[in-house]
């Protein structure tokens, strides 16, 4: 909501010295969130006036039209004579009064105005356009063409009120009155602590029976339906300038003055209005549902099929208008037009008014069917002032009579749903107690005054919250009009004291030491939307069976092209590689933990919780039930550089090791050792994959894998060649864990170390080998390092060889060459036995 500070001070009288910094930060004190202070016309100097047309010569030979102009600008030149300007706007003519700046004028963006030769003439100066005056768009596409009454010399900068403060405030969805400057204008007053002048106070005649004939069908859908005629309008009449220029400051278009008049007491009041040619008006004003498949154009050309939840607006020919959001192309005023032969001004004469309430539900579901969010609807769908129908509608008829010269009829209709005022029950102290401060029944009784409340009561407050507050519906919302009232910044700061002994659990512990390792590791968190698409699935080239293609959905996703739950970590990095990698970061190691989401094999629906009593264990676990599974994953991605080239040594590229080296640091976070083992999965390289297994329970699981991308793949995501990434499963990763973890223990005893050279099938992964080394090895193993891999004549066809340094040490003496070498007999039996194994030279 754009709020000129100058419309502002006709409701408050604010200190004359207060600028539009010192507004924004008294709103932002009572909870409006002011974004920015605009400052219109800065910069701008005169001499701007009011100039009038005296000639206009057509300048022939150019690539464009372009037109030599006189202008008398009065006495504003210093000699009163006429003052020359090239000009290539079209839309005026001999006679028009326009605004001219003159020689030494600044117009905003520091364009300085000089005299200059252009197109063989001199310009003394310039014809302005509403843009290039800072206006915005006055709907003319060309320069700004005045009323006949402005006599020539007068300051333009004054009359066209160039020069003011707009304040920007974004308005929550609970605080729907704020979108007017009534309710700006409340929370000012209130703010400073200064009466208001209400524009909705106004005399409003009681309806009768001579106004226009109106039938609600849907008494919910509608409550209360305003109508009010107008006629004798004068079709040739414009919006004046006060009104176009407060129009352009809230940001909207000037379009003709009917329109502007029900726009402006919009944009005064809140409450939204429309005006209906009565001329094409047949028979009575309905509303009710609109009936499936119905058709119907609205105001902005577009052919609509409504919805049977849709709530429009008829006549007796169908729909004439969308309830709320958009009126009809059959109903619209028309733009008034000259009949060249007799110089006769034909346009509307008559309208109907109409300021009606519509159901906020509705509304808001109208606007998304159809895409098509208005001011109006905008403001629905938020709340509106039920009770401001009539004073809006008495408002806009008041208008059209001062500035159309019409003649308000008699007749007044008003149909009016019965509803009783909303009242809430609240202890006195309660906002204390949400607040921990000691208010007091006094200022808590004048603090829901200020904003418009009736209250009664001592201990016990009966509240009767104002029409204009629909979001005013329990004692917490009452207690949090006074808080923000009272000040936010003067709430007391208290550190919660949690019990000892209730830190992170472990399984917490985990994930933040998993991450703590990957950033030291050099990988920078990214974290994602957990929203997918299934396409892709095929991207990411996964088999047509694979689990991971069935996902959860969502009954109301954010986008109907992300409808699924995420089952796997890596479109989300990828994405991210991606738009990274576009933007010029091309060294780039990126990292994510977080949640998964997999179906349960069967359906369960979740029971309601109770809402008056903690739910007890049953049903909360009932509810866990009810939910898709949901294990925690952790995934990098890599690409381009992973050791910088410099004055240190060449670098090198990131590849699969580095991606097998990540599943490592994690597994050695969870203190579990990691088999790494030959795989081939979806989206990685089948050369280039490694599948990720543990031990649990004595069996042998596996948890993910890493390696290098499919080229199809990479392709398929737009990110660098030779990308690689790893994803592995946490959850399962923690169960693999043997309790908890243990700091070792230093043995001051020597090392003894012993080689093995082992000849294995070349399909044999070297991981696999290791693993049943050290599982024959025993405890007195320390560590093993796989130092050299041959393959050769020597060797045999189909073989390799794996050389391995086993280090044993004792926690509590000196090991002899036997106690070794039994050690490493044992390795090697277990290896031989299970991957048939063979010493080299043996």
């Amino acid at each position: 909501m754009r709020v000129p500070l100058s419309w502002l001070r006709e409701y408050v009288d604010l200190p004359a010295t207060e600028t539009g910094r010192d507004v924004q930060a008294k709103l932002i004190e009572v909870g409006l969130e002011v974004e920015t202070v605009e400052q219109l016309g800065a910069g701008l100097k005169g001499p701007l006036v009011v100039g009038k047309v005296l000639t206009i010569e057509e300048l022939e030979g150019f690539k464009k039209p372009i037109r030599f102009c006189t202008v008398d600008v009065g006495t504003a030149n210093g000699t009163g004579e006429p003052q020359e300007i090239v000009c290539g706007a079209r839309n005026f003519q001999v006679g028009d009064k326009v605004v001219v700046v003159l020689p030494g004028a600044v117009l905003p963006g520091d364009f300085a105005i000089a005299a200059r030769k252009t197109y063989g003439k001199t310009s003394h100066g310039m014809i302005c356009s509403g843009d290039e005056l800072g206006m915005g768009d006055d709907g003319s596409g060309g320069i700004i063409v005045l009323p006949p009454e402005h006599e020539a010399g007068t300051d333009a900068i004054e009359l066209l009120e160039l020069v003011d403060e707009v304040l920007d405030i974004a308005v929550t969805p609970d605080r729907g009155y704020a979108l007017s400057m009534r309710g700006v204008a409340r929370e000012t007053a209130i703010a400073y602590g200064l009466p208001l002048r209400d524009p909705a106070l106004l005399d409003v005649p009681a309806p009768n029976s001579f106004g226009y004939p109106v039938k609600i069908a849907d008494p919910i859908g509608c409550d209360r339906f305003t109508a009010r005629t107008v006629t004798g309008l004068q079709p040739e009449a414009r919006s004046p300038i006060w009104l176009q220029r407060r129009l352009q400051k809230v940001g909207m278009r000037p379009i003709s003055l009917a329109v502007d008049i029900t726009n402006y007491v919009m944009m005064e009041l809140g409450q939204p209005l429309h005006a209906y040619d009565r001329s094409r008006i047949q028979g009575t004003i309905g509303v009710r549902r609109a009936e499936q498949g119905e058709k119907f154009t609205t105001l902005d050309g577009t052919k609509r099929v409504l919805d049977a939840g849709d709530l429009v607006i008829t006549d007796d020919r169908g729909p004439i208008g969308l309830a709320g959001v958009m009126g009809g192309a059959n109903t619209e005023i028309a733009d008034s037009e000259t009949d060249p032969e007799t110089g006769q001004v034909r346009g509307t004469t008559e309208v109907v008014v109409e300021a009606a309430h519509f159901d906020a539900i509705s509304i808001a579901r109208t606007a998304r069917r159809h895409k098509l969010a208005s001011e109006a609807s905008k403001r629905f769908e938020r709340g509106v002032d039920p009770q401001a129908a009539a004073a809006a509608a008495q408002r806009t008829v008041d208008l059209l009579v001062l500035l159309a010269g019409g003649s308000a009829e008699a007749g007044v209709t008003e149909v009016i749903a019965p509803t009783a005022p909303r009242t809430i029950t609240m202890p006195a102290d309660h906002p204390d107690k949400v607040a921990g401060v000691a208010y007091g029944r006094e200022t808590v009784v004048r603090r829901l005054q200020e904003v418009g409340c009736d209250v009664y009561g001592q201990d016990d407050l009966t509240v009767t919250v104002p029409s204009w507050r629909p979001d005013l519906a329990e004692p917490n919302d009452l207690a949090e009009e006074v808080i923000r009232l009272e000040g936010y910044e003067n709430l007391p700061s208290t550190l919660p004291k949690p019990p000892a002994g209730r830190g992170l659990t472990e399984r917490q512990r985990l994930h933040r030491r998993v991450g703590r390792a990957l950033a030291g590791a050099g990988y920078v968190e990214s974290l994602s939307y957990p929203f997918i698409g299934e396409g892709v699935f095929d991207q990411l080239a996964l088999e047509a069976d694979d689990p991971n293609r069935r996902v959860v959905k969502l009954v109301n996703p954010l986008s109907d092209e992300e409808p699924a739950l995420r089952t796997t970590l890596l479109p989300g990095l990828l994405s991210a590689l991606r738009r990274n990698d576009g933007r010029g970061s091309h060294d780039l190691a990126l990292f994510e933990t977080g949640l998964v989401f997999h179906p349960q094999d069967e359906a369960k629906i979740a029971g309601r919780l109770p809402v008056d009593r903690r739910p007890t264990d049953e049903e909360i676990a009932s509810l866990t039930a009810a939910l898709p599974v949901q294990p925690r994953h952790a995934a990098v991605v890599l690409a381009g550089a992973r050791e910088q080239a410099g004055w240190w040594g060449k670098g090198r590229p990131a590849d699969w090791a580095d991606a097998v080296e990540a599943a490592r640091t994690i597994a050695r976070e969870a203190g579990v050792e990691l088999i790494v083992d030959q795989g081939q999965y979806g989206p990685w390289h089948p050369g280039r994959c490694a599948e990720l297994k543990v031990v649990v329970d004595g069996d042998i699981v596996s948890v993910g894998h890493a390696g290098e991308l499919h080229p199809r793949v990479v392709k398929a995501f737009g990110v660098p060649a030779r990308t690689c990434a790893m994803e592995l499963d946490l959850d399962r990763l923690e169960q693999a864990r043997d309790g908890e973890l243990r700091a070792p223990r230093i043995s001051t005893f020597p090392v003894a170390t012993q080689d093995v050279a082992l000849v294995v099938d070349k399909e044999v992964p070297a991981a696999v080998v290791e693993y049943y080394l050290r599982g024959g090895a025993g405890e007195l193993l320390e560590s093993i390092r796989l130092f050299d891999v041959f393959e050769g004549e020597q060797i045999g066809e189909g073989k390799k060889s794996l050389a391995y340094a086993l280090r044993f040490r004792a926690a509590d003496r000196t090991l002899t060459v036997d106690e070794a070498s039994a050690a490493r007999d044992a390795a090697v039996a277990l290896a031989a036995e299970r991957t048939g194994a063979v010493l080299r030279g043996a």
